[in-house]
């Protein structure tokens, strides 16, 4: 647990400037409130010991006390404003580069995307389990150095008039402060299953949502939901578990707290005349401490459920990545030929191979039409020249340097994939487009809309560049959403275009007028066209068909 939690602020160094001045702010937050108390248990002991209110505020103490009540008073609430502005606002800073590290991780590793992964609890992981590590600098480092600085301030000013009732005021409060580490390894437990249930529950609603078309099309909604409701159970049950450890916490801190404060006012009582004065100010700083101490025990379950969220980050941020980048990656070549000689390879150990001993050139201006059924293998052949997997045998060159050795970011520069799915984002044609170049120029968006055949649809639009596209692109039809796709392809500068199936799902006659758009868009770059079956628009300087795990010449 610890380990974790040590990693996960290890990750905030950018921050670190902010979350230190937000333990500062709260520790000038609770010390302005111990301090008003201080003072004005000095004003009322005084009164209490010289018998007369009158007498005690005219003498020096009660006199120095009154005098700093107001200014107290005034800063305690400012404080308490800085307080909260400062830890919060270090707070969502941080929360905020954990996200963006996760997600730079989850693309490392599902570059060619969720696949076997769980969306639902993905999804969670990012939202649920990032937004719990608030907890840790929020509901345990920052009361946690402000209990701290509020017992050494009472020790020292109870110590200086009485080391012994110090020491009855401290040692409960001190046992408060300690009371989250000793309940967190339980708590810890707790905090995890509970998080994994979350995770479970998420994946019951988002899997069936997902593909709702095909769960009420196999009337499968009662299934789904009796999967969510015994998911949705089996989270109750979890957060129930970790809620009594919170009440327990809760409880055993009340309890020490009210321990000292009892302890206090029965040295009080008993001490006489000499002793009456202190006995009064440790009440009064008894009654202080319980505010920031009092939330401490509390504190356990929330470093619980921090370890739980940082446990499953951790866990898919950690996973090996499908392709290391290189140790010493060497210069891009000046050429973008592309070479495979004697690749092998297969998804996993224990599935056949897609590629054995495949050998294929594709020459600078080449345009290479590949054919196959489902399943020859074209798909995974662009997913290992984007270094979206790696040959178990073989090697592909770019230029005449082995991929291998090239940064995944440097070879996606000279290498584009149309996908077979390409996606239009819920968000404007222009930021869509800008996913390629996102330095592009308007008048570079409408050169690639105009080359994609697409550009006076969206002069026709009354928002233009700025219309947004809807969740996947539904604002357009298929034929419309295509063109946009293959218009954000022209846009990347890469001279290598990957076109996988890039007219499924079109009627013919949108594929053919589609495949005409592309032949023309396309000239210039070398190109590997893959494809089902050729309609005869598509004007290859090669064809050949995957076969077996090999590339053979093919007459079309």
């Amino acid at each position: 647990m610890a380990r974790d939690l040590i990693r996960i602020l290890g990750l905030w160094p950018a921050r670190r400037g902010w979350l230190l001045a937000g333990v500062v702010a709260a520790i000038c937050s609770t010390l302005a409130g111990l301090a008003l108390l201080v003072l004005a248990g000095r004003v009322i002991a005084g009164a209490v010991v010289a018998g007369q209110a009158g007498a005690a505020l005219l003498t020096g103490i009660g006199l120095a006390a009154l005098v700093w009540l107001r200014p107290v008073m005034l800063f305690r609430p400012v404080a308490r404003y800085l307080d909260r502005l400062v830890t919060h606002e270090a707070t969502f800073r941080a929360l905020a580069d954990m996200r963006v590290w996760f997600f730079r991780r989850l693309a490392e590793r599902l570059p060619a995307g969720l696949g076997l992964r769980e969306a639902g609890d993905l999804l969670g992981r990012l939202v649920a389990d990032v937004e719990s590590l608030d907890g840790l600098y929020l509901r345990v480092i920052v009361p946690a150095a402000s209990s701290l600085a509020v017992v050494v301030a009472m020790a020292l000013v109870i110590g200086a008039a009485d080391p012994g009732l110090a020491a009855l005021l401290a040692l409960p409060l001190v046992a408060a402060l300690l009371l989250p580490l000793v309940l967190a390894p339980a708590a810890a437990r707790a905090g995890q299953d509970a998080a994994r249930a979350q995770g479970a529950l998420r994946s019951a609603v988002v899997d069936p949502l997902t593909g709702l078309e095909d769960t009420l099309a196999a009337n499968g909604e009662g299934r789904a939901a009796a999967r969510v409701t015994a998911a949705g159970a089996a989270l109750s049950a979890a957060q129930r578990a970790l809620a009594r450890r919170s009440a327990l916490g809760g409880a055993s801190g009340a309890l020490l707290v009210q321990a000292a404060l009892l302890g206090s006012l029965a040295w009080a009582l008993g001490a006489g005349q000499d002793g009456l004065a202190a006995g009064l100010m440790a009440v009064f700083l008894a009654i202080a401490a319980a505010e920031a101490l009092g939330l401490m025990p509390r504190a356990g379950t929330s470093l619980a459920a921090a370890s739980a969220g940082a446990r499953r980050l951790f866990e898919a941020a950690d996973a090996p990545a499908p392709v290391a980048e290189p140790a010493r990656p060497v210069a891009a070549p000046a050429g973008h030929a592309i070479r495979l000689a004697g690749v092998g390879f297969a998804w996993a150990p224990d599935r056949p191979a897609v590629f054995d001993n495949l050998d294929l050139d594709v020459p600078e201006g080449a345009r290479i039409a590949l054919l196959g059924p489902s399943g020859a293998g074209k798909s995974t052949l662009a997913a290992l020249l984007l270094k979206f997997a790696a040959p178990q045998a073989g090697r592909i060159t770019l230029g005449g340097v082995d991929i291998a050795d090239l940064p995944a970011a440097e070879l996606r520069r000279r290498v584009a994939w149309l996908t077979q799915d390409a996606r239009l984002f819920d968000d404007s044609i222009a930021a869509n487009l800008r996913l390629a170049a996102p330095e592009a120029s308007e008048a570079e968006l409408w050169k690639a809309l105009d080359r994609a055949q697409v550009g006076d649809l969206v002069r026709g639009l009354p928002e233009g560049l700025e219309t947004q596209c809807g969740e996947g692109g539904l604002r357009f039809s298929g034929g419309q959403a295509r063109r946009l796709a293959l218009a954000r392809t022209l846009l990347s500068p890469a001279p290598v275009l990957i076109l996988d199936e890039p007219a499924a799902g079109l009627d013919a006659d949108t594929e053919r007028a589609f495949l005409q758009t592309l032949d023309e868009a396309t000239a210039g770059r070398s190109v590997i066209l893959i494809l089902h079956h050729l309609t005869g628009v598509e004007r290859p300087s090669r064809i050949l068909r995957l076969v077996g795990g090999r590339a053979i010449p093919a007459a079309g």
